[in-house]
């Protein structure tokens, strides 16, 4: 049995060990964790850039990964506490970007300003109970090899954005993404898609757009 697993096992220990690495009701991790145990578990390649105005908010029990000439760029926002965060190589995640996993991005990633993606779900059924209370569920987000995120999109858990595939600035995700597609709108729906035969981008028809969109 790993020691994750027997902690698992026992709540009090968890919750014991959960306080001394996070104060109570906060997501930022102490000081000492950040300056000392986190550099030694958590792989961040020597040509990667974390901005100083980062916060991040990640801790040694859950992996957090970015890949080399990666850049998090000011004012965002990383956090693992309920699911790994792993970023690829050459990958740009734009100012004031929030992450909180399980999120996976791959490598030749642009992500633009103000995105947020959350691989984390509060339940709210019980009405006897503070929603802040209740359980927690997690569906990890895969952003996959050679996407381009625009600006203001929030994309929610569960979703896959398939391989070079276009997400139009102020979208919000909510179904999977095709590779070599273009999405925009709210919901997202199909705007265009890469034609092998023709090796052009093709927009898609009104009946597919609109099918697309109440998927």
């Amino acid at each position: 049995m790993s020691l994750k697993s027997y902690i698992d096992k026992h709540p009090t220990l968890k919750q014991s060990i959960h306080r001394l690495l996070i104060p109570r009701y906060q997501a930022r991790p102490r000081r000492w964790v950040s300056w000392f145990v986190n550099p030694l578990v958590h792989k961040r390649h020597r040509s990667s850039i974390v901005r100083s105005s980062v916060r991040l908010d990640v801790l040694p029990f859950n992996p957090f990964e970015l890949g080399k000439r990666s850049i998090i760029d000011e004012f965002s926002v990383i956090n693992n506490g309920v699911g790994s965060v792993v970023i690829g190589e050459n990958t740009l995640i734009g100012i004031g970007t929030v992450l909180i996993g399980p999120v996976r991005i791959g490598s030749n990633v642009i992500m633009a300003q103000h995105i947020v993606l959350s691989g984390l779900n509060h339940s709210y059924e019980d009405i006897l109970f503070p929603i802040r209370d209740q359980p927690i569920t997690t569906r990890p987000i895969v952003i996959n090899d050679d996407c381009w995120i625009g600006a203001n999109v929030t994309i929610t858990a569960g979703v896959t954005v398939g391989y070079h595939s276009v997400v139009a600035g102020g979208s919000v995700v909510i179904t999977d993404v095709p590779a070599y597609t273009v999405v925009g709108g709210n919901p997202a729906r199909v705007l265009k898609s890469y034609d092998t035969a023709s090796r052009q981008w093709v927009r898609a028809s009104k009946s597919v757009a609109s099918s697309a969109q109440t998927v």
